[in-house]
């Protein structure tokens, strides 16, 4: 078989990859879930956000009339930790277009008492349900072809700690804003790079979740390294993504008093916006 076919055979598709296998909840109760959360999508020593998002989004799809996130807002209360969760989630309005449900993990601190990680409130809906008409003023960033951009694996650990998060994504970085890793950073805040998953699994509404906190911060073109731990986030999934690679496009405006915006756009292979975000983090300063 020629190798292109053999890569094209082995791709990971959706419900069938690494991503759905370490999103995937576990009933217990009515609303409530069980988790392990794995070690593979940490950064530095924390999990990411992301793909806390789509834990907790996975869990809701179940809880929930309807299996598509429309928009989910999440505040992050402290940091977690590979290991067992819980997510309990609770039903808060169902309509014939739209359900909203809110939802918390939480896991276990030394002495065996719970400790609440996230929160998350969120609607659901049916993104094939939803008309074609669209007009916009966005336009999809530009940027080089994939070949012209870098990865990881081009370039030393962009912080101290585990990175494992790196080894189940493809991210290629547009090089205008990769100055930071020559010790050059721009100034202007912002983060652009081709996205996907390791194993080539499609993108769906769940992983868009992840993807718009999967690049790394636009604090770093900003002159600042370190952890930047996310504090609020607000995901708006407005179509269900084409086949093939994603773009993804991150500015920061403003940081002050040592808190930072970060403004997402997903873009998709055929040129749709199929999501949105809008996050508040904070920076160490100094």
């Amino acid at each position: 078989m020629p190798e292109a076919a053999s890569a094209a055979a082995t791709r990971a598709t959706i419900g069938d990859s690494e991503f759905d296998r370490d999103t995937a909840v576990t009933r217990r109760a009515p609303g409530v879930y069980g988790i392990d959360l794995s070690a593979g999508w940490t950064i530095i020593s924390a999990v990411n956000g992301g793909y806390l998002l789509a834990v907790l989004g996975r869990a809701l799809a179940d809880a929930l009339p309807h299996g598509d996130p429309f928009t989910i807002s999440a505040h992050y209360l402290t940091a977690s930790q590979p290991g067992p969760a819980v997510v309990r989630t609770d039903v808060a309005r169902t309509g014939r277009n739209l359900s909203t449900g809110q939802a918390s993990l939480f896991q276990y601190d030394e002495h065996g008492e719970e400790i609440e990680r996230i929160r998350v409130l969120a609607s659901f809906g049916d993104l094939d349900s939803l008309p074609d008409d669209v007009r916009t003023t966005a336009k999809p960033p530009a940027f080089p072809p994939m070949d012209h951009c870098f990865g990881p694996e081009d370039g030393p650990a962009p912080v101290d700690g585990s990175s494992a998060i790196t080894d189940r994504l493809m991210l290629k970085l547009d090089p205008a804003t990769l100055g930071w890793a020559l010790g050059q950073p721009s100034g202007k805040g912002e983060m652009r790079a081709w996205f996907g998953l390791a194993d080539g699994r499609d993108p769906d509404p769940l992983s868009l979740l992840l993807a718009v906190d999967a690049l790394p911060p636009t604090a770093f073109e900003l002159g600042l390294t370190g952890w930047v731990p996310t504090v609020e986030l607000t995901v708006h999934i407005r179509c269900r993504p084409a086949p093939g690679p994603l773009r993804v496009s991150i500015t920061t405006r403003n940081l002050a008093g040592g808190f930072l915006e970060e403004d997402a756009e997903v873009w998709d292979s055929s040129d749709r916006l199929v999501a949105q975000s809008r996050q508040l983090a904070r920076v160490r300063l100094g």
